[in-house]
């Protein structure tokens, strides 16, 4: 039974006229940044798909098959039962308990669901079996469709040794490297110094930033091998590796490619991909700054080569590294919808997912490369990691969400609501928030006001870091390369910081709403990060005067005390604020004064878990002597490792931790004399 006594299709039903009208209204509203689904009704595909993965991707898919009148299986984990995507279904099944392998990458579980439900069809979505050749054999012997590329075409480009001779064949540019597996940490060391650092130590079978490490010497690559061997086996059980020359400084940009099954192939222009953080995207757009139109031809008729090379039928991504002369070097191929392709969409008006359909029940594409348009511009922010230094993990329940879809020409793909947990056990992106313009300049401008208007409480997130990345000149600019994060955040991102005006706007407003709530004058002090700040707040009519920091500052609005988003006037400007400050009376702050501050702990000889996640490894036991920078342990998070390292030289007291214990933020691991 579901929640409330409810049976899990009346609750499914239920839910699908509250978001299926929320989702029409916008759609109606923001239709210049939305794909367009123009399905032929005399074109008969599928009646059942099922959608093999969850979160926001699982929702896409059934938003297109809604519009094609095709009816959706959901699978889902035990903890993903009341997910979005399992209610936003017309079936849902239960595959497993919540670990990816036990579950969403468990291919009897998902056969059989399969079987018990009679879909015709499986979209993979991306990551978990979108790229398992082995999952597209079993639905082949089925006679069930895999809404992506032949087994062929997975393993040729999914193996990235095999996939850059493939290219070498293609006349496809490719990067210097060794072109074979490298089988021990020895050998690596001996391949890095031949090609010359730096170099890129990668998975074979990888994608997604997993099983990657940029090396500058031999320790690094020692180093990286065993890390890269390690994420390898665990996000894809393939832990084979090859090295390959290190591009510096370079742009990433990849070109979306569309094939159907009589030969035909197409190029739907590029992405810009270089905002990134350990090689996982953050920000991309559609087009990209740098390229001309030689250029972009050129690499969309060069992507477009591999795909007939290796007979590719389906959406995928051809992926490449471009230099500051503009030469650019194959990186590899998805051979999947890729996570970003909402940006496509937008300036060309294409459905992916409606295409991905039709080109599996073996229907010629509609289009021709002339007919492909770039139509203004989109951009994508990755909604997700905190900012602790760019972000380890975040997880939590969601108390409070409101996606910033009053706005025109903003699109928000997610896969979550209000209540919704961030869970440990799978990726923490919250959404992809897609703003679209007539110019690159619009779109910017949408961004900021859609980040502006985003609410997210519950857990932390990364808007403010988006927000400064879309706001930086150097972005603005359009310089910008795969190393912007590092160099312009070369301390991790701390938060924005506030200059004098602003912040005495934000303490006056903060006073004002506080003043409203309280109807009274008062002398108040605002508490800012480590500050303290004493006001003084006047009310004459709407408008609030604030005296602060020795200077004036008017505030007036509508103050809506039940809103999480407040639009006010200050000094004459408009500003769309979200408050999480501490305002305290006069007497409050002197009071406080006397409370005994809480004395920082010394981490200097303990190690606590910053994250929550899954102990891999510990290198330590009691009575060793470790040096600085030594590895302590390594815990697992959204799939992602990280060695955690003393940051003294000292004697092993205790350990506390062992490999395959799940652990939460904060849990004391190891404690040194």
């Amino acid at each position: 039974m579901a929640a409330h006594g409810l049976p899990p299709s009346l609750s499914r039903l239920l839910f699908a006229v509250k978001y299926g009208s929320l989702q029409s209204r916008c759609c109606a509203l923001h239709s210049k940044a939305q794909y367009s689904t123009v399905h032929n009704p005399g074109e008969k595909t599928f009646d059942k798909i099922l959608i093999a993965n969850r979160g926001e991707i699982a929702c896409r898919v059934i938003k297109t098959c809604k519009k094609m009148g095709i009816q959706t299986v959901a699978v889902h984990s035990d903890v993903d039962s009341s997910a979005v995507h399992a209610k936003m279904a017309d079936e849902a099944v239960c595959v497993g308990p919540a670990p990816t392998s036990k579950s969403y990458l468990n291919m009897d579980a998902i056969m059989d669901a399969i079987r018990a439900t009679g879909a015709q069809a499986v979209h993979p979505g991306y990551g978990f079996l979108s790229e398992n050749k082995e999952f597209a054999k079993r639905l082949a012997a089925e006679g069930v469709a895999f809404i992506g590329p032949d087994t062929h075409a997975i393993q040729a480009m999914g193996d990235k040794i095999e996939s850059k001779l493939i290219a070498k064949a293609a006349k496809v540019n490719t990067i210097p490297g060794f072109d074979g597996v490298v089988e021990t940490v020895e050998e690596a060391v001996k391949i890095a110094q031949e090609i010359g650092y730096p170099v890129m130590i990668k998975a074979s079978a990888g994608g997604g930033g997993k099983g990657m490490r940029i090396s500058w010497n031999d320790e690094e690559t020692r180093e990286g091998f065993r890390f890269s061997s390690q994420e390898a086996a665990s996000s894809f059980g393939d832990d084979r590796l090859l090295i390959e020359k290190y591009i510096d400084n370079p742009r990433h940009i990849e070109i979306q490619v569309l094939a159907d099954k009589h030969g035909n192939a197409l190029w739907l222009n590029e992405r810009e991909c270089s905002i990134q953080r350990r090689n996982q995207k953050v920000v991309e757009e559609a087009p990209s700054t740098f390229l001309d139109p030689e250029t972009r031809r050129l690499m969309g008729e060069q992507a477009v080569q591999l795909a007939k090379a290796v007979q590719y039928s389906s959406a995928g991504t051809v992926e490449f590294l471009v230099d500051s002369k503009k030469n650019f070097y194959f990186l590899e191929m998805n051979t999947r919808l890729q996570v970003e392709h909402p940006i496509t969409e937008c300036i060309t008006g294409l459905d992916l997912v409606e295409q991905m359909i039709r080109v599996a029940k073996g229907y010629q594409l509609h289009h021709k490369q002339e007919d492909i348009p770039i139509n203004g511009w989109a951009i994508e922010s990755r909604v997700y990691d905190p900012y602790k230094s760019f972000g380890l993990p975040s997880i939590g329940r969601l108390s409070q969400y409101q996606e910033p879809l009053n706005l025109s020409n903003v699109r928000v793909d997610s896969g979550i609501q209000e209540g919704s947990d961030i869970s440990i056990y799978y990726d923490p992106m919250i959404s992809k928030l897609v703003t679209y313009g007539a110019t690159r300049a619009e779109a910017l401008a949408k961004m900021e006001d859609a980040l502006d208007n985003y609410v997210i409480r519950g857990v932390t997130h990364n808007i403010p870091l988006l927000r400064e990345i879309i706001t930086h000149p150097r972005f603005i600019s359009g310089d910008i390369s795969t190393n912007f994060l590092p160099e312009v955040y070369p301390d991790g991102f701390k938060g924005h910081q506030l200059e004098a005006d602003k912040r005495r706007e934000l303490l006056a407003s903060a006073a004002a709403l506080y003043i409203t709530a309280q109807l009274r004058r008062q002398h108040l002090c605002v508490e800012l990060g480590d500050g303290r700040h004493a006001m003084e707040v006047t009310k004459s009519g709407d408008v609030f005067t604030v005296e602060v920091d020795g200077g004036t500052v008017e505030v007036s609005g509508q103050w809506n005390l039940a809103s999480p988003l407040l639009p006010l006037t200050i000094n004459g400007s408009h500003r769309m604020l979200q408050f999480q400050l501490r305002v305290l009376s006069k007497l409050a702050a002197e009071l406080n004064s006397y409370m005994p501050e809480k004395v920082p702990e010394d981490t200097s000889s303990i190690l606590r878990s910053p994250m929550p996640g899954t102990i891999v490894a510990v290198s330590v036991k009691p009575g060793d002597t470790v040096a600085a920078g030594q590895e302590i342990c390594v815990i697992e998070a959204m799939k992602m490792q990280n060695s955690l390292t003393a940051v003294k030289q000292a004697k092993v007291k205790s350990v506390h931790c062992k490999p395959g214990e799940t652990v939460g933020e904060g849990d004391l691991l190891v404690e040194l004399e």
